[in-house]
């Protein structure tokens, strides 16, 4: 069992940036992979961006070139920097942890991007 804690969300205007961590905890195994969902009012989650413990990325074409997921193997912690926020970019926020077939889902930390 993983927990997983979010922080760093909240109210930014257009054009500003944004950095969200997630702290992992519990049975952490090597070899896996932590990333970033979202979920929009009245849509369905979405991957943002994720990210192996071996260093490979994956990202939504929506934000490649504006977010950057990083992370910390020796802390367990996984970090998402948005920049160039949009409207669109509005939504709740959801820390994803997976090794093999289980995976964890953090609490989840609102981005409201709006002037």
């Amino acid at each position: 069992q993983v927990q997983l804690v979010e922080s760093g969300g909240g109210l930014v205007q257009p054009g500003g940036s944004l950095r969200l961590s997630c702290a992992a905890s519990g049975s952490i195994f090597s070899s896996n992979v932590m990333g970033w969902y979202r979920q929009a009012p009245g849509k369905q989650r979405e991957l943002v961006a994720d990210m192996t413990s071996g260093g490979s990325t994956n990202y939504a074409g929506s934000v490649f070139g504006r977010f950057t997921i990083s992370r910390d193997n020796a802390k367990n912690m996984v970090y998402l920097q948005m920049n160039s926020l949009k409207p669109e970019d509005t939504a709740v926020y959801y820390c994803r942890f997976v090794v093999g077939p289980f995976g964890s889902w953090g609490q989840g930390t609102q981005v409201t991007v709006s002037s």
